[in-house]
C-alpha cells in the first residue's frame, strides 16, 4: 500500500516504511529518509521507549510496534533496520519474504553465507535491497571514483586504507562473536573492502593474507575472542596490491584515523579525516610533488545511501543484480578472517 504526498502533485506516491531500531544510527538515517519527502512512516519499533519518543518526534503520525512480524502486518513496503548484527539477516530474509524493501545496517550477515541467504531473498521476492556502506557516498570518494574511471591515475598498482577508532563500540554484543561476527574488521573493514572493491569496478581478490591482534596479542584461527586490530594484503587480479588496516581503541592521539591512498602509474590521490573527525574529510589529487584539493569539509554525506535507497523504493521496488556484490565483500571478510 503507499499514500499521496501532501502537497506533491498527483501520481507522486509514498511508499510506507516500518523503521525497526532507532538508535542514534537508525534515528539519524529515518531523518535522512524522510528529509527526501518521498516515504511515509508508520510504525516504529525499538525496546527504549527513549528511542521510541525520539522517532515519534519525527513522525508523530507512526504506531509504535512491538516486533518486526507486527510491522509487517501493517503492510508496509519496506523495512529500514538497524539493530544488533545477529539479527539483521534474519530480519532482512523475513520481510523480503514478506514482500518489503530492506534497507539494513552492516553489515548484512556475519559471514558470507548468511549475506547470500539475503541477497538470494531478496532476488526470489524482486524486492529492493540497500544496505548502510555509507562511505561510497562522501564527496571525496565520489570524485576519487571520477579519477580512477576517467583513467587520470593510470593504472593503479597499490592502495593503502586505515580506519582506527581510538574509542571502539560502547555496547557489549560487539565484543560476542556469536553476536557480532567478529571484530574491527566486520565492524570498521567492511567499509574498507567495499570501498576498495567498488572503486576499482569489483575485480577479483586472489590472494589474502591477514593477521588478527586482540589487546596485543596475535590472534589464532578460531579463536572466541574478537579482533581489535587487523591488517590484511589483498592482491587483485589486475596485479594491484591493497593494504586494509582497522582497530578499535588504538592510541592514535586523537579520536579517529580515516585515511587512504591510491598510486598510479600517472598520478595519485587520497582521502583522510580532518582533526581526528569521523565526519569530515578532505581530498586531494596528486601529481609529483604538486597537490590539488578535491574536496573539503562540509558534507552532509552519512545519511546518503538511505535517502538514495528511499528515492529508488520510490521510482521502483525491485532486485538489483548489483546485489551480488554484496556477497564479494562478504567473502573477502571471510577470507581474511580464515587467515
Amino acid at each position: 500500500m503507499v499514500s499521496v504526498a501532501s502537497g506533491s502533485s498527483p501520481g507522486i506516491v509514498r511508499p510506507r516504511l516500518g523503521f525497526l531500531g532507532v538508535g542514534w544510527i537508525g534515528l539519524d538515517r529515518m531523518r535522512a529518509i524522510l528529509s527526501t519527502g518521498r516515504i511515509e512512516a508508520i510504525a516504529i519499533a525499538d525496546p527504549a521507549p527513549e528511542r521510541v519518543a525520539a522517532a515519534l518526534e519525527l513522525a508523530p503520525n507512526a504506531t509504535v510496534s512491538s516486533s518486526l512480524e507486527a510491522m509487517l502486518d501493517q503492510d508496509v513496503e519496506g523495512i529500514v533496520i538497524a539493530t544488533p548484527s545477529a539479527f539483521h539477516a534474519a530480519q532482512a530474509i523475513a520481510a523480503l519474504e514478506r514482500g518489503a524493501a530492506v534497507f539494513c545496517q552492516k553489515p548484512l550477515g556475519r559471514n558470507c553465507a548468511e549475506t547470500s541467504a539475503v541477497v538470494d531473498a531478496a532476488r526470489r521476492s524482486d524486492r529492493l535491497l540497500g544496505v548502510d556502506l555509507s562511505y561510497r557516498h562522501m564527496s571525496a570518494m565520489r570524485r576519487i571514483h571520477a579519477l580512477i574511471n576517467s583513467g587520470d591515475l593510470g593504472s593503479l598498482y597499490a592502495v593503502d586504507l586505515v580506519f582506527h577508532n581510538a574509542y571502539g563500540p560502547g555496547k557489549p554484543w560487539f565484543f560476542d562473536r556469536a553476536l557480532a561476527g567478529g571484530g574491527c574488521v566486520i565492524d570498521l573493514g567492511v567499509h574498507l573492502v567495499d570501498l576498495l572493491l567498488w572503486l576499482l569496478g569489483w575485480p577479483d581478490v586472489v590472494r589474502v593474507e591477514s593477521a588478527l591482534f586482540s589487546k596485543g596479542a596475535r590472534l589464532k584461527r578460531g579463536a572466541e575472542e574478537v579482533e581489535d586490530y587487523a591488517i590484511a594484503t589483498l592482491e587483485l587480479s589486475s596485479g594491484l596490491v591493497a593494504r586494509i588496516a582497522c582497530s578499535w581503541h588504538l592510541n592514535a592521539g586523537c579520536d579517529s584515523i580515516i585515511a587512504g591512498e591510491f598510486h598510479g602509474t600517472h598520478a595519485g590521490a587520497c582521502f583522510r579525516n580532518v582533526n581526528g573527525s569521523f565526519l569530515d574529510f578532505t581530498s586531494d589529487h596528486n601529481k609529483g610533488t604538486a597537490r590539488e584539493q578535491l574536496t573539503s569539509p562540509p558534507d552532509s554525506w552519512p545519511g546518503r545511501a538511505a535517502a538514495a535507497w528511499a528515492m529508488e523504493l520510490a521510482s521502483a521496488n525491485r532486485y538489483s543484480a548489483g546485489n551480488r556484490n554484496l556477497i564479494r565483500v562478504a567473502e573477502v571478510l571471510d577470507r581474511i578472517y580464515e587467515c
